[in-house]
């Protein structure tokens, strides 16, 4: 059996990431472990999410530092799933996340698209059924 563990995202410092993530997101924060010179593996995971989390990666190097908000080309690249879109759409708000457009419900579920602290688009979405989008 095979299972997707972490996804890294680039981050221009991990405190502000981890703050963002945990305070405006209300993400979990799972590990923070100093592996030296400054480098650190953190990770951070919605609240009841076992299986998968994000590892903050602090941009190291002109080309990461680029890519550092635009990892996907402007196109959203992450998917945030909640049982209560109205809830967490008005905290998230209510926390400074910017969202780009109103919610509006598709076939799919409710659905909004944000920004995260470094410019990253992320849908917000309170699937219709148990499966994934189509």
């Amino acid at each position: 059996m095979s299972r997707l563990a972490l996804t890294a995202l680039l981050v221009r410092d991990y405190d502000e990431a981890i703050t963002f993530y945990t305070d405006a997101l209300g993400f979990r924060l799972v590990e923070d472990t100093p592996l030296g010179t400054g480098k650190r593996w953190v990770v951070v995971a919605p609240p009841g999410t076992q299986e998968s989390g994000l590892l903050l990666a602090r941009a190291t190097g002109p080309d990461e530092e680029a890519r550092v908000g635009d990892q996907t080309g402007g196109r959203v690249g992450w998917f945030l799933h909640t049982d209560a879109f109205d809830r967490d759409h008005a905290r998230m708000r209510a926390a400074g996340v910017v969202f780009e457009e109103a919610p509006r419900h598709e076939p799919y579920g409710t659905v909004a698209v944000f920004r995260d602290l470094y410019g990253n688009r992320w849908d917000l979405i309170q699937p219709a059924t148990a499966g994934p989008p189509h």
